[in-house]
């Protein structure tokens, strides 16, 4: 008797997303919310180094880098790697390799050693991020896939806050080295989950001997409504195209798109680690009180966690192509009323911040979705690695060019004017995409319908 062909893709779309979808969407959020914590966590622990050290300030900007150089190097090179060994080994891969980086930190000596070891660490929070969306993007329907990667990325924010409320308990009582000792425990403690009760990737089990029965394992724990008989197959979207290399990202109907993407990647990350590194120093050389400089500093922060289900529903309701574009242009309009609140109270100050962050945190979780969406799943976990790979040349040149701007004697009112125009330019990015590729997925959809 011929066996039966199931489409994978009628089986996730038909269904009601159940527990074992909200599963894999709360572990790679937790992942996330690690990565968040780790990568923030060095900007509380380079000053208390500094004094006990006796660093020079020109040493201090290379140990924030070398995390960040580790990031490219996992988000360009490694990450690419899981469509040969599967979303799930490369994320417990990943997890077990920045602990056991961050718990070597603690032993570290010298400025030579720790920044190896940031440099390794980086590598591996680098890999889990592209592996994250693109498995909770496998298992999402549609109608849902912008929310849940919103959902997923929000954990890296609430990484970055937690992350400063524990140094403001840890380090004081016990000093630098018990965050790390926490940034390493933690990710330690979630691999024996991750390895229990996250499924691997379907497009990786096809490949293998015994794919087809590891398959029906995997489809019958998520969906246990669906009756799916011994000895069926399974077809999934994309499945007849080569594997994902990078040069596929540049070429044919995803070269143009893959260009804009990275340079709205590139364009909202620099925006962001502009706000993140810059606001601090500002606000103090405008004499506000350090109670008000810490609390405008986590505004951004805040803004992009409650961002992340309204942005999701609309992405997925409205379109993720006219939801950004409003998104950029609505926050490139906050940016320029955030210089002149400078001068103002520090109520409309806070409220201006505020809805910035919301734009530009919510916009950079947003892109994510984005980019989650334009690529099919044979790309999704490369073209995502790719774009957050050159959106991090954004975070490391935006406060460079705040820096030379703030050198050459510009106000904070005049380089926050300035820094409206990047953003304005993401939208206008954005929209170009919605124009090509949004009305190619709408004539895609009603083919499929008739």
């Amino acid at each position: 008797m011929a066996s039966l062909s199931i489409d994978v893709a009628e089986i996730i779309e038909r269904q009601k997303a159940g527990a074992g979808q909200y599963t894999v969407v709360l572990l790679c959020a937790l992942l996330m919310f690690l990565d968040g914590f780790d990568t923030q966590a060095i900007s509380y622990i380079v000053p208390a180094l500094s004094k006990q050290w006796h660093l020079p300030r020109e040493i201090l900007g290379s140990i924030f880098s070398a995390a960040l150089v580790g990031l490219m190097v996992g988000y360009l090179a490694v990450a690419p790697l899981s469509a040969r060994f599967g979303h799930k080994r490369m994320m417990m891969t990943s997890t077990v390799l920045f602990a056991v980086f961050t718990m070597l930190t603690v032993f570290a000596t010298n400025v030579t050693e720790l920044i190896g070891l940031r440099f390794m660490t980086g590598i591996g929070l680098g890999a889990a991020a592209p592996s994250a969306v693109a498995l909770t993007c496998e298992f999402a329907p549609k109608r849902l896939r912008s929310t849940f990667v919103l959902l997923v990325y929000c954990g890296f924010s609430l990484g970055f806050v937690v992350a400063g409320l524990a140094a403001g308990v840890l380090m004081p009582a016990h000093g630098w080295k018990s965050l790390m000792l926490v940034g390493a425990a933690a990710p330690l403690a979630l691999v024996a989950p991750l390895a229990w009760w996250l499924p691997e990737s379907l497009a990786f089990l096809q490949r293998r001997p015994d794919g087809a029965a590891r398959m029906r394992a995997v489809l019958v724990r998520l969906f246990p409504r669906v009756a799916i008989a011994p000895g069926s197959t399974f077809r999934l979207e994309d499945e007849s195209e080569q594997r994902a290399s990078v040069m596929t990202l540049v070429r044919g109907r995803t070269a143009a798109g893959t260009v804009l993407l990275w340079i709205v990647f590139f364009l909202n990350l620099a925006e962001f680690y502009f706000m993140q590194s810059w606001l601090p120093t500002m606000l103090t050389g405008l004499q506000y009180a350090p109670s008000t400089v810490v609390w405008v500093t986590a505004l951004p922060t805040i803004a992009g966690v409650l961002s992340a289900v309204p942005l999701g529903l609309a992405m997925d309701r409205i379109g993720p192509y006219a939801t950004l574009t409003t998104l950029y242009v609505v926050g490139a309009v906050f940016l320029w009323l955030v210089a002149g609140a400078f001068s103002g109270n520090v109520a409309w100050l806070m409220v201006t911040v505020f809805c910035a962050g919301f734009c530009i945190s919510g916009g950079q979780k947003s892109v994510i979705a984005l980019a989650a969406v334009y690529y099919p799943q044979r790309l999704r976990s490369t073209g995502v690695g790719w774009a957050l790979g050159i959106g991090r040349l954004g975070g490391i040149a935006g406060p460079l060019v705040a820096g030379m701007l703030y050198t050459a004697r510009w106000t904070p009112a005049e380089i926050f004017s300035f820094t409206a125009w990047p953003v304005l330019a993401a939208g206008c990015g954005v929209f170009a995409m919605g124009r090509v590729y949004g009305s190619r997925a709408r004539t895609a959809e009603r083919g499929a319908a008739h």
